[in-house]
Protein backbone atom coordinates (compact mmCIF):
# COMPACT_ATOMS: atom_id res chain seq x y z
CA UNK A 1 0.00 0.00 0.00
CA UNK A 2 1.48 3.48 -1.11
CA UNK A 3 1.86 5.87 1.40
CA UNK A 4 -0.39 9.09 1.34
CA UNK A 5 1.21 11.84 -0.71
CA UNK A 6 2.33 14.80 1.69
CA UNK A 7 -0.20 17.60 2.00
CA UNK A 8 0.61 20.84 1.02
CA UNK A 9 -0.16 24.96 1.48
CA UNK A 10 0.53 27.82 -0.54
CA UNK A 11 0.54 30.99 0.65
CA UNK A 12 1.53 33.60 -2.28
CA UNK A 13 -0.15 36.63 -3.43
CA UNK A 14 0.10 36.29 -7.05
CA UNK A 15 -2.31 33.30 -8.49
CA UNK A 16 -0.15 32.77 -11.65
CA UNK A 17 2.33 32.28 -9.36
CA UNK A 18 0.64 29.81 -6.96
CA UNK A 19 -0.91 27.99 -9.90
CA UNK A 20 2.85 27.45 -11.18
CA UNK A 21 3.89 25.85 -8.43
CA UNK A 22 0.34 23.72 -7.75
CA UNK A 23 1.51 22.43 -11.13
CA UNK A 24 4.86 21.42 -9.80
CA UNK A 25 4.06 19.65 -7.06
CA UNK A 26 0.97 17.81 -8.21
CA UNK A 27 3.34 16.62 -10.99
CA UNK A 28 5.64 15.21 -8.18
CA UNK A 29 2.98 13.59 -6.66
CA UNK A 30 2.24 16.11 -4.18
CA UNK A 31 -0.96 17.00 -3.12
CA UNK A 32 -2.33 21.11 -2.83
CA UNK A 33 -4.82 20.81 -0.12
CA UNK A 34 -4.85 24.87 0.47
CA UNK A 35 -4.49 28.09 -1.28
CA UNK A 36 -4.40 31.44 0.14
CA UNK A 37 -3.34 35.08 -1.72
CA UNK A 38 -2.58 36.86 2.22
CA UNK A 39 -2.19 35.60 5.49
CA UNK A 40 -5.54 36.63 6.89
CA UNK A 41 -6.98 33.87 4.48
CA UNK A 42 -4.54 31.18 5.14
CA UNK A 43 -4.61 31.66 8.77
CA UNK A 44 -8.58 31.67 8.71
CA UNK A 45 -8.33 28.57 5.93
CA UNK A 46 -6.30 26.01 8.47
CA UNK A 47 -8.65 26.92 11.35
CA UNK A 48 -11.30 25.58 10.00
CA UNK A 49 -10.17 21.92 10.70
CA UNK A 50 -9.78 20.68 14.03
CA UNK A 51 -6.11 19.59 13.48
CA UNK A 52 -3.55 21.05 10.57
CA UNK A 53 -5.36 20.25 7.24
CA UNK A 54 -1.45 20.28 5.39
CA UNK A 55 2.07 18.85 6.18
CA UNK A 56 3.70 21.46 4.94
CA UNK A 57 3.02 25.57 4.74
CA UNK A 58 4.82 27.05 1.77
CA UNK A 59 4.94 31.17 2.39
CA UNK A 60 6.00 33.75 0.90
CA UNK A 61 6.96 36.71 3.10
CA UNK A 62 5.59 39.92 0.85
CA UNK A 63 2.07 39.80 1.53
CA UNK A 64 -0.62 42.11 1.36
CA UNK A 65 -1.77 43.46 5.06
CA UNK A 66 -0.06 40.70 7.39
CA UNK A 67 3.67 39.58 6.58
CA UNK A 68 4.24 36.16 6.16
CA UNK A 69 6.46 36.29 9.17
CA UNK A 70 3.36 37.54 10.62
CA UNK A 71 1.43 34.19 9.83
CA UNK A 72 4.59 31.80 10.32
CA UNK A 73 4.58 33.30 14.01
CA UNK A 74 0.75 32.97 14.29
CA UNK A 75 0.59 29.43 12.66
CA UNK A 76 3.13 28.04 15.09
CA UNK A 77 2.00 30.14 17.98
CA UNK A 78 -1.56 27.99 17.21
CA UNK A 79 -0.19 24.63 15.94
CA UNK A 80 3.39 24.49 17.44
CA UNK A 81 4.07 21.57 15.69
CA UNK A 82 3.14 22.91 12.48
CA UNK A 83 6.18 22.89 9.23
CA UNK A 84 6.25 26.16 7.39
CA UNK A 85 8.68 26.66 4.78
CA UNK A 86 9.50 30.13 3.25
CA UNK A 87 9.81 30.49 0.02
CA UNK A 88 10.25 34.21 -1.39
CA UNK A 89 12.61 36.49 -3.20
CA UNK A 90 14.03 37.83 0.14
CA UNK A 91 17.17 36.75 0.86
CA UNK A 92 19.41 39.00 3.38
CA UNK A 93 20.79 37.12 6.01
CA UNK A 94 18.70 39.06 8.93
CA UNK A 95 15.41 38.02 7.39
CA UNK A 96 16.53 34.21 6.99
CA UNK A 97 17.52 34.73 10.53
CA UNK A 98 14.03 35.83 11.94
CA UNK A 99 12.09 33.20 10.26
CA UNK A 100 14.00 30.63 12.17
CA UNK A 101 14.11 32.11 15.01
CA UNK A 102 9.97 32.26 14.53
CA UNK A 103 10.68 28.04 14.12
CA UNK A 104 10.51 28.22 10.22
CA UNK A 105 11.58 24.50 9.19
CA UNK A 106 12.98 25.70 5.79
CA UNK A 107 13.50 28.69 3.48
CA UNK A 108 14.33 28.86 0.10
CA UNK A 109 14.94 31.58 -2.49
CA UNK A 110 12.55 31.90 -5.76
CA UNK A 111 15.45 31.94 -7.73
CA UNK A 112 16.61 28.52 -6.56
CA UNK A 113 15.70 25.75 -9.22
CA UNK A 114 12.22 24.06 -9.32
CA UNK A 115 13.90 20.92 -7.84
CA UNK A 116 15.40 22.72 -4.76
CA UNK A 117 11.75 23.63 -3.62
CA UNK A 118 10.48 19.52 -3.99
CA UNK A 119 13.24 18.46 -2.28
CA UNK A 120 12.93 21.04 0.41
CA UNK A 121 9.03 20.41 0.45
CA UNK A 122 10.01 16.50 1.19
CA UNK A 123 12.71 17.41 3.94
CA UNK A 124 10.33 19.93 5.87
CA UNK A 125 8.08 16.94 6.16
CA UNK A 126 10.43 14.73 7.15
CA UNK A 127 11.03 16.79 10.22
CA UNK A 128 14.18 18.04 8.56
CA UNK A 129 15.28 21.68 7.91
CA UNK A 130 15.41 22.73 4.18
CA UNK A 131 17.87 25.75 3.07
CA UNK A 132 18.72 26.87 -0.26
CA UNK A 133 22.13 26.64 -1.19
CA UNK A 134 22.24 30.21 -1.58
CA UNK A 135 20.27 30.92 1.82
CA UNK A 136 22.82 28.34 3.87
CA UNK A 137 25.55 30.75 2.78
CA UNK A 138 24.31 33.59 4.52
CA UNK A 139 23.43 31.96 7.73
CA UNK A 140 27.02 32.86 9.02
CA UNK A 141 27.10 36.42 7.98
CA UNK A 142 23.28 36.20 9.56
CA UNK A 143 25.10 36.63 13.16
CA UNK A 144 27.03 39.74 12.93
CA UNK A 145 24.16 42.14 10.44
CA UNK A 146 23.12 44.28 13.10
CA UNK A 147 19.59 44.13 11.95
CA UNK A 148 19.75 40.48 13.20
CA UNK A 149 19.92 41.63 16.72
CA UNK A 150 16.27 43.35 16.59
CA UNK A 151 13.31 42.04 18.33
CA UNK A 152 10.19 40.34 16.43
CA UNK A 153 8.08 42.82 17.08
CA UNK A 154 11.24 45.43 16.42
CA UNK A 155 11.49 43.50 13.02
CA UNK A 156 8.19 44.09 12.13
CA UNK A 157 8.18 47.40 12.69
CA UNK A 158 11.44 48.26 11.02
CA UNK A 159 9.88 46.24 7.78
CA UNK A 160 6.83 48.69 7.71
CA UNK A 161 8.99 51.63 7.73
CA UNK A 162 11.05 50.20 4.55
CA UNK A 163 7.58 49.48 2.83
CA UNK A 164 6.80 53.56 3.22
CA UNK A 165 3.91 53.18 6.24
CA UNK A 166 4.00 55.92 8.84
CA UNK A 167 3.45 55.79 12.67
CA UNK A 168 0.17 55.74 12.83
CA UNK A 169 -0.59 53.19 9.92
CA UNK A 170 2.21 51.23 11.01
CA UNK A 171 -0.03 51.33 14.93
CA UNK A 172 -2.96 50.11 13.20
CA UNK A 173 -1.75 47.16 11.24
CA UNK A 174 0.56 45.65 13.93
CA UNK A 175 -2.22 47.00 16.53
CA UNK A 176 0.00 49.02 18.54
CA UNK A 177 -0.50 52.34 20.04
CA UNK A 178 1.47 54.80 17.62
CA UNK A 179 3.70 55.89 20.88
CA UNK A 180 5.01 52.52 20.71
CA UNK A 181 5.58 52.22 17.71
CA UNK A 182 7.36 55.52 17.74
CA UNK A 183 9.44 54.30 20.44
CA UNK A 184 10.38 51.26 18.49
CA UNK A 185 11.52 53.20 15.35
CA UNK A 186 13.93 55.34 17.74
CA UNK A 187 15.50 52.09 18.83
CA UNK A 188 15.66 50.70 16.00
CA UNK A 189 17.66 53.71 14.83
CA UNK A 190 19.91 53.43 17.81
CA UNK A 191 20.70 49.78 16.68
CA UNK A 192 21.80 49.93 13.02
CA UNK A 193 22.98 53.06 13.88
CA UNK A 194 21.13 55.76 11.53
CA UNK A 195 19.33 58.87 12.36
CA UNK A 196 17.05 59.31 9.81
CA UNK A 197 14.33 57.81 7.37
CA UNK A 198 16.79 58.22 4.59
CA UNK A 199 19.88 56.61 6.84
CA UNK A 200 17.01 54.02 7.35
CA UNK A 201 16.72 53.68 3.85
CA UNK A 202 20.67 53.14 2.86
CA UNK A 203 21.18 50.79 5.71
CA UNK A 204 18.40 48.50 3.92
CA UNK A 205 19.99 48.95 0.23
CA UNK A 206 23.53 48.27 1.94
CA UNK A 207 22.12 44.91 3.85
CA UNK A 208 19.78 43.96 0.91
CA UNK A 209 16.78 44.68 2.56
CA UNK A 210 15.16 46.30 -0.08
CA UNK A 211 16.59 46.85 -3.72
Amino acid sequence: MSAAPIRVGLVDDHAVVRFGYRRLLELEGLSVALEAGDAESAYAALGRHARLPVDVLIVDLALPGHSGLALLRRVRGRWPDARVLIFTMHDDAGTVTQCLRAGAAGFVTKSSDPELLIDAVRQVARGQVALSPDIAALTDGARTAPHAGLGTREFDVLNALLDGHGVEAIALRLRLSPKTVANYQTTIRQKLGVVSAMGLLQYARQHGLRH
